[in-house]
């Protein structure tokens, strides 16, 4: 018997949501991405193979705030960058790709928070 690590059950995880959840260019991917000192997200069409939009705590928007990175106000804030840089690209329909990630704490933040700014998911 074999013990698998957190990042392999994660993938594992992400595998099987990626099987059912694909983004096209009317209603993209947001995908999240997040590690212990950053989170970001990307707005993907699967269908050709480009990103979109994408927000960070590493961006120079994210900067310019007084808020931590890796926190849940900093995910918060990310998000509503997101939305923001969505809606600029024209996107207002998404489809939400947690990559694995529980839906809490700092991903359930950034979901929203970005609903707050109007994207519709």
């Amino acid at each position: 018997m074999s013990t698998k690590t957190t990042k392999q059950q994660r993938k594992r995880r992400h595998w099987h949501i990626r099987s059912k959840v694909t983004g096209t260019a009317d209603k993209p991917r947001m995908a999240v991405s997040r590690s212990l000192n950053h989170i970001s997200v990307q707005f993907i069409d699967d269908v050709a193979g480009k990103t979109l939009a994408s927000a960070s705590t590493k961006d120079k928007a994210f900067e310019g705030n007084n808020t931590q990175a890796g926190n849940k106000e900093g995910a918060a804030l990310v998000g509503k960058i997101a939305a923001e840089n969505a809606k600029t690209a024209g996107i207002s329909k998404v489809v939400f790709d947690r990559a694995g990630f529980r839906f809490h704490g700092r991903v359930k933040e950034l979901a929203d928070a970005a609903r707050e700014a109007g994207l519709e998911f």
